[in-house]
Parts: structure tokens; sequence; C-alpha cells
């Protein structure tokens, strides 16, 4: 029997034939927040504990938060959406990205797995700590990986809330133009401006 389109867009297909490997490649949406909230937070105060001005602290976390949000866009465009060549490459980018442009309501694969964001986020402490003057550091990475949260939450919520909230809206509208109308545009899920910067905003079709 035929799956209906509706089922096939909420399936979640097994991808390994580990059962731990297949177990953890299904994460629950709220694991971002409970995960990497806490840090933010004990980032911020031990930032303010050690005599970091406030303004500062703000500044560098909005300038963490940016660098997040081109870092998401970059992402989305230049590595989820590369077929990489033969059938390894092909896996590869179905496992990474593919399955959710087949099964986008999946609510189980909507965030990172932990053993995709961990990766990110200690790339993310070398950089900070590399290219960052000591009292920039710890506030930039908070706004970083806040910025994380943000996107997978976001993320989450325009495949499964009912919000009726105006920017919500055109969020999902936006984000489901990119899934079921035109896979090279509208990169940004959290971040839409960068789709402007970069000219990959939504444009109607051109009548030939």
């Amino acid at each position: 029997m035929n799956e209906s389109p509706a089922s096939q867009l909420t399936a979640s297909p097994r991808l390994f034939k580990n059962d731990l490997l297949d177990k953890l490649s299904r994460v629950d949406p709220r694991l971002p927040l409970i995960v990497y909230g806490p840090i933010v937070l004990a980032l911020i105060v031990w930032a303010a504990w050690h005599g970091t001005p406030a303004w500062i602290i703000a500044g560098c976390f909005v300038l963490g938060y940016a660098i997040w949000t081109l870092t998401e866009y970059l992402g989305h465009r230049f590595l989820f959406h590369t077929v990489f060549p033969g059938k390894i490459g092909a896996r590869f980018h179905f496992l990474l990205h593919g399955v959710h442009h087949d099964h986008p309501n999946d609510p189980l694969r909507l965030v990172m797995p932990l053993l995709m964001s961990g990766p990110i986020m200690a790339i993310a402490v070398l950089v900070t700590w590399t290219i960052f003057p000591q009292v920039m550091q710890v506030p930039a990475l908070a706004g970083f990986i806040a910025g994380y949260v943000a996107y997978d939450t976001v993320h989450y919520l325009l495949h499964h809330s009912r919000s009726q909230y105006s920017t919500f809206l055109w969020l999902k509208r936006l984000h489901m133009l990119h899934h079921f109308t035109d896979h090279s545009r509208c990169f940004g899920v959290a971040a839409p401006w960068w789709d402007y910067v970069f000219r990959t905003e939504w444009r109607k079709p051109s009548r030939s």
C-alpha cells in the first residue's frame, strides 16, 4: 500500500543498521535548549563575574550571534545543498540534509544531533579563542551558541507550530518555499536577511 503524501512528509525512516546509531540520529527538539541553554547562561555569568563590562558582554554577544547567523546561511547553502560525487558522497548528503528534504516533518530529525552540534561548538571555541581578544572571547561564544539554539528551535517550530504571529508566518512561508518550490533560494532559516545580502531571496519564477 502506497504512503499518502502527508505520511511520507512525516515519516521517520531508519538511517543506520546499527540500533545505537539510528537512535542517536533522532533528537528530542528540546535537547539544544536543555544542553546549550545552561552553557550560554554560565558563559555570561562567568564574563560578568570576572569584571567584563556589561556593554562589552552585550556587544560581543550580538557579534557572536551575528557570526552564527552567517554560519547558518553558509552551511545550509554550501554544505547541506552540495551533492558530493559517488555513492559515498550521495549517502553523506542524504544523511546530512537530504533526509530532511525527503521527510521534512519528521519531528525527531529537525534539530542537530549532538554528534553534529558538538564538533561545531568545539570549532567555535577554537576560532573564538584564536581571533578575538581575551575580553571578547566568552561573551562572543555565548552569542554564537545562543544563535545556534535559536536556529534549531525556530526550525522545529516552522515545521510544527501553528502560531499565527506575522513574523513567524513570514519565516514559515520562506522556509516552505525553500522546501517545496525552489531549493536554491531561502537558505536563511532563522536569519533570512543573508538571503537578501547574497541575492538568494525568494523571487517569483519569471514567465517565459
